[in-house]
């Protein structure tokens, strides 16, 4: 079996560090960098993908609602076609950041809040698509599997990287915890490790109730700025590669 192993990379702005990129691109293959909206500035996503580059890690757009104050995390209730502008405008920064270092940027996957409501809201997954569609190059779409956004990618021909979640826990209908509830992020390197394992063998997670849930999944997710994330990743690869569970950046 193959699998990806992804992070939330080039969330600093200005002078707030956010995450060890350096060390988190030194163990993931593949790298959703800010784009600006969520977080990011074009220093820092440029640096970003060089460094990625370096390291033969795969390049996303992790495009978002236009919310620094809130990390992109609270829901919006924005627009189609300002979601769709945005969805393109962010694209197309990091695009061109991109092409200065002679990276290729190969798909898009949303962030936060914006990820999650385009799990069932159909009016915004469908602006976000149209916004991918119109930024051309044939970019796949990473989500939560079974998501709306998903559904509607496949029906319109675009490659679709079904993700799971290392550091967060789930719900039984296969959604995540939301992070304002006990218990929805996870901190215990070797659990998660383990969890991770189970995933990629068995295809299934335990949900926060006991439940056992069915996960099909290209690539899993170590959140770039979870405390411990460098370690928990290590700790993920080690357990991975241990397992004969080779990883390597998604065949898009």
């Amino acid at each position: 079996m193959i699998l990806d192993l992804n992070s939330d990379l080039g969330e600093s702005f200005g002078d707030r560090r956010m995450g060890d990129d350096e060390a988190m691109l030194q163990v993931v293959t593949s790298a959703n960098v800010a784009c600006g909206f969520h977080a990011g500035d074009a220093s820092t996503a440029r640096r970003t993908v060089r460094l990625a580059a370096q390291h033969g890690v795969a390049v996303g757009a992790h495009v978002g609602y236009r919310d620094l104050a809130g990390f992109g995390r609270r829901s919006m209730d924005v627009d189609a076609r300002t979601l769709t502008d945005e969805t393109i405008y962010q694209i197309g920064a990091l695009r061109a950041l991109a092409a200065a270092e002679g990276v290729r940027v190969s798909y898009v996957k949303p962030h936060g809040a914006l990820y999650n409501r385009i799990v069932h809201d159909e009016v915004q997954a469908t602006a976000v698509l149209d916004g991918i569609v119109a930024a051309g190059d044939d970019l796949a779409v990473m989500g939560l599997p079974g998501s709306r956004v998903l559904q509607l990618a496949a029906e319109r021909g675009l490659r679709v990287l079904r993700e799971a979640f290392a550091d967060r826990a789930y719900r039984a209908d296969g959604t995540l915890v939301p992070r304002t509830e006990p218990g929805a992020v996870l901190h215990d390197a070797e659990a998660i490790a383990a969890r991770v394992v189970a995933l990629a063998t068995t295809g299934a997670v335990t949900a926060l109730t006991g439940e056992r849930v069915a996960i099909a999944a290209d690539s899993v997710c170590v959140h770039g700025d979870t405390p411990g994330a460098v370690v928990i990743a290590r700790a993920v690869r080690i357990a991975l590669d241990r397992a004969g569970v080779e990883v390597a950046p998604p065949r898009i």
